[in-house]
Parts: structure tokens; sequence; C-alpha cells
């Protein structure tokens, strides 16, 4: 009797225990089905930012509308050299490469959050010799003994809150943050090369005047030498003469400074050592000049060609899928675990059905009370939200105010060069007239003194503002966003595009779930 109530008892615990594994294994997928799909935070949604219709029509005087090719704006200006130097720039810009290398540590960044989704899987295992004391050794068993033991465990947090979905979403955003950040270096980058190669033109024109007024000057000091050797004119001329000749060649050292340098910052701009285009833009090529029609395109455009403002939307929408991760902390986490393994006093036995051992079952954590910690830090998940939309908007004034600046300066400075274009033509005429006159004596030293230190000074006027024009274009250009079109935008999305290892394992578990469906 006392065997049967034995066996029924035995019978019943095997039943409650398939009754439990059931029960298990029903919650196990319950809450897989329910995983992520109770997201607490806010949805994210694009701000809505309202631009003006058209720019100023007295800024814009000058400049025709119409859709700009600014992904290669560049190429407006039909300069081999600057193509090159801008080519040879996406190579070997070391600020590129950072942010290149920043791209790559954000989508990293998505793969440890995405990581997550998955559960965690741990072996391990153990051996050990022990030996009793004689105190507690009973009669007859061996004081020294071994244990073998070998092993997995798992454990899997149910997305329930959508905590790990959030994070998720931050990293994705954060990576297409660092996305638009490599493209804002393009354009920047594009801009301060084309600025320096306008420089280094630029200031080779000025030299170049310089150096032929300096010329002609000298010739001024050698005619008023021979009319004061010849008692035609006093000593006063020949000292005015020598003053006019070492002024204007006291400038000359100084765009030789500026020039070097301008070419320095090229070589470190293309990833090189600083004397490495000294060779190569050491002949003298005239300033490029601005395509005879500059487009620019709509306010509204600048919202989707801006990478600042795009990288500033982005990181908002990063930092609002924070407020979820925090937020889910305020509810109880469950998760899943297991344990299975194999122990034994013998190795030979180790892998006998008799030593297994295994347990499974869900768990929950629950934060009941943290002294207002999570939702303190809520709060500053939320300010650091607000902060970041202020950031945004400032982004798009400050880009607004940039374009708007740009095209004035440009319409403007050739308005002014222009003028200095007709002043120098009057300067270079009356230099020949009064030369002629001073050489038979109708007119004074004074007067070509005048004339001559008035021609070098418009003909510098006119080298600088010409260079100005072409830098004020470029300028707009990098304003509306231009330049990272292209081999460095297909870098960026490479970097950005390429799979994790936690997506690889869903691209198969998919797979998966397929082959089972057609089957």
């Amino acid at each position: 009797m006392m065997r049967k109530d034995l066996k029924i008892s035995t019978h019943h615990s095997r039943k409650v225990g398939n009754r439990t594994g059931r029960l298990c294994l029903a919650l196990f997928l319950m809450i897989g089905l329910l995983q992520g799909c109770t997201l607490v935070g806010p949805s994210y949604r694009t701000p809505e930012t309202q631009m003006p219709d058209i720019w100023q029509q007295e800024l814009a005087r000058g400049l025709d509308k119409g859709e700009a090719d600014l992904q290669t704006w560049w190429k407006a200006f039909n300069d081999p050299v600057l193509d090159s130097l801008i080519a040879r720039a996406a190579d070997g810009n070391l600020d590129l490469k950072g942010a290149f290398a920043r791209i790559r540590e954000a989508r990293a960044r998505v793969g440890v959050a995405s990581g997550e989704q998955y559960p965690d899987l741990n072996g391990g295992g153990q051996t050990d010799r022990s030996r009793t004391s004689d105190g507690l050794r009973s009669p007859g068993q061996s004081s020294t003994g071994n244990f073998y033991s070998v092993g997995l465990d798992s454990s899997w947090e149910i997305d329930f809150w959508g905590r790990i979905s959030r994070s998720v979403e931050s990293a994705q955003a954060g990576l297409q943050a660092s996305v638009e950040d490599y493209r804002d270096v393009l354009v920047l980058l594009y801009a301060e090369i084309a600025r320096n190669y306008v420089e280094v033109r630029k200031l080779q024109a000025r030299l170049k005047y310089a150096q032929a007024n300096a010329k002609a000057q000298r010739q001024t000091l050698r005619v008023t030498k021979d009319r004061f050797r010849a008692e035609i004119a006093p000593a006063l001329d020949v000292h005015q003469a020598e003053l006019n000749l070492a002024s204007t060649e006291s400038l000359i050292p100084s765009l030789k400074i500026a020039l070097v340098q301008s070419i320095n910052r090229l070589g470190v701009l293309l990833g090189e050592y600083p004397s490495a285009l000294h060779e190569e833009l050491g002949k003298i090529v005239a300033i490029p000049k601005p395509p005879k029609q500059v487009l620019v395109g709509l306010p509204a455009n600048l919202m989707r060609q801006r990478p600042d403002i795009r990288s500033a939307e982005r990181q908002l929408a990063s930092q609002t899928a924070r407020i979820g991760v925090t937020t889910a902390e305020l509810y109880p986490a469950f998760s899943l675990s297991g344990t299975f393994g194999l122990q034994s006093t013998s190795s030979s036995d180790l892998f006998e059905s008799g030593g297994r051992y295994w347990s499974f079952g869900p768990q929950f954590r629950w934060n009941l009370f943290s002294g207002g910690r999570i939702r303190n830090q809520i709060r500053v998940e939320e300010a650091l939200t607000e902060q970041a939309l202020v950031a945004y908007e400032q982004a798009v004034l400050n880009a607004v105010e940039d374009v708007e600046n740009s095209m004035v300066a440009y319409v403007q400075e050739e308005e002014r060069r222009k003028s200095l274009a007709r002043s120098v033509t009057a300067a270079r005429k009356s230099v020949k007239l009064v030369s002629q006159l001073y050489k038979i004596g109708l007119t004074d030293f004074q007067n070509l003194l005048d004339m001559e230190r008035s021609l070098f000074q418009q003909q510098d006027s006119l080298a600088e503002s010409e260079g100005n024009v072409t830098q004020n274009l470029i300028a707009l250009y990098k304003s509306l966003g231009g330049g990272w079109g292209e081999q460095g935008l297909a870098d960026a999305e490479a970097a950005k595009t390429e799979p994790t290892l936690g997506e690889k394992a869903k691209t198969y578990w998919n797979k998966g779930l397929d082959t089972l469906k057609v089957e």
C-alpha cells in the first residue's frame, strides 16, 4: 500500500512538473509576442519650422532664381587645379577621416544597443579537488574528492515597455547625426580649400602688381636722378621718389609671407606636409572667376541641404528617445532565465544522464523606491530634449542668417569690383599722361608721385576685390550647404549601412521563420 501511494505521488509530481513547464513556455511565448508593443515616453515628430518663402529681394539682386548644382559647385570656376585639390582632400584630409571614424563608432553603438534585443548565453565549467575534515567526515568516507561541472546559462530581458527599442531608436538617430556631421565636414573642408586656393591666387596677383609698380617707380627714380644731376629737378623730387619706391617695396615681404602661409594651409588641408604644394602652386595663375549666372534656391531648401540643420534634427530625435529609455525604469522589468548543465564527482560519469540539472522560468524586477532618482532623471532627459530643440531652431536661424550675409557680401563686392576696375583704367591712363607731361616740364613731380601711388593702391584693391568676390561666392555656396555629394556621400552611406552582428542574426532568424512557413 505504501508503494502504491509512493507511485501515485511520483506520478503526480511529474504531472505538476510538466504543467509548470508548459506554463513557463506559454508565458515565454506570450511575453515574446508582447515584446516592444508598449513604448513608454514620447514618440518623436519632426518639428514644424516656418521658413521664409523667398530671400530678401534687395539681398538677392544680381542672383538668379533656380536650383543650383551645389554638390559640385567648385566646378563652376573651371579651374583644373582647384578640382584636383578638392579631389585629393577627400582622400587625405584628417578631419574627414576622423568624422568617418565617428560614423563607425556610432554604427557600433547601434550594434551595442541592438544586442540587448537578443538573449545572453554563457558557458562555463569548473573542476576542483577538496578534502573534508576528519570531524565532519562520515565513517568510511574518503577524506578527498573531486567535483566536475559544465553547463550553460542564459537570460533574456523582455522589452515589454520598449526600453531597448527606445535605446536602439536613440542610437540609430545618433548614427544618422554622425553621417550629417561627416557631410558638414565635407562642406566646410571644400569651402576652406577653395577659399585658401583663391587666397593664393589673390596674393599672387597683388604681388605681381606690387612688383610691376616697384619696377615702374625705379624707372621714375632714375629719371628723377638724371634730372637732378642735370640741375633740372630739385633734390626733393629724388627723395620723394625714393620714399614712394620704398613704400611699395615694403609691402612685398608681407605679401610673400601671407602667400607662403596660404600654400602651407592648403597642404595641411590635403593631409600632407605644409611644403608639399609650393612647387605645384608656385606658378602664377589668374584668380578664378565666378560664373556668369549664379543660382540660389528657396529658403526651404536649407532644411534638406544644410548638414548642420539635419544633424541638429537627428540629435533632437536621439535625445527624445532617451526619455523613453529612462521612463521604462519606472515599470517592472521582465526577463527569462535558464540553466542547463552536467555535474559529477567523476570525469568519466560527467556526461551521463544522471548528472544533468536544469532550471527555467520568468523573473521580474521592479524598483519600488529610489528616492526620486528615476523621475528626476526623466526631468533631466526632458530638459536636454528641450535644449536640443532650441539648438535645432537656432541652427535654422543661423543658416538663414549665413545665407543672407553671404548673398549681400557677394553682390556688393561685385559692385565694388566693377568700380575699382574703372578706377584702375583711369589711374593707368593718368600715370601715362602725367609721366609724359613731367618729362617735358609741363607738370610738377608731385603729380607724378600721386598718380603712381594711386595706381598701385587701386590695382592692389582691385586684385583683393576680385579675390573677395570669388571667396564670397564660395561662402555663399557653403552657406547653402553645397559640397557633400558624390564620393564623400557614398563613403558615409557605406559606413552607415554596414550590418551589425545582431542584424545579421536577425536576418538568419527571419530566414528560418520563412522556411518554416513554407514547409
